[in-house]
């Protein structure tokens, strides 16, 4: 895991530290979903994009906000926010309240798809005995 700014990484590096393809890394540069360095001493007349652990923090971030939800277009938009240096205390808590709405909205929506099967599970090992359980006893 990469521990510090002044660590560098080619893509190929950067993809394997963030958990995501080459492919991936390259969308998300040409989206401008990540901005890494442009290196001028490598790569001659197309310089290498040049990765720090700010990148790789970013990455997760990314993987974080599309598991939330979260179109590209909306997670560019807030990357580019924090670029901008909009990212302030009250901006950041507005975001995070947002985040945390959203990931207790999935949590009461898996703990109701939870519950479901549970109950499907006990009434077919109960030999299918009485009313199968209903989804929409479970879900509102």
């Amino acid at each position: 895991m990469v521990h510090g700014q002044d660590v560098f990484m080619l893509i190929s590096q950067f993809a394997r530290e963030a958990g995501l393809s080459v492919d991936t890394v390259r969308f998300y540069i040409a989206k401008g979903l990540l901005k890494p360095e442009r290196s001028a001493r490598k790569g001659g007349a197309n310089p290498y994009h040049v990765f720090g652990a700010d990148d790789v923090t970013a990455a997760q971030m990314i993987r974080l906000q599309q598991s939330l939800g979260y179109s590209l277009a909306e997670i560019g938009a807030l990357a580019e926010e924090y670029r901008r240096g909009a990212g302030s205390p009250e901006r950041t808590g507005e975001v995070l309240r947002k985040q945390i709405a959203r990931l207790e909205e999935r949590q009461r929506e898996l703990d109701a798809a939870l519950a479901f099967l549970k109950g499907k599970l006990e009434w077919v090992e109960a030999g299918q005995s009485g009313a199968d359980p209903q989804p929409s006893a479970y879900f509102c």
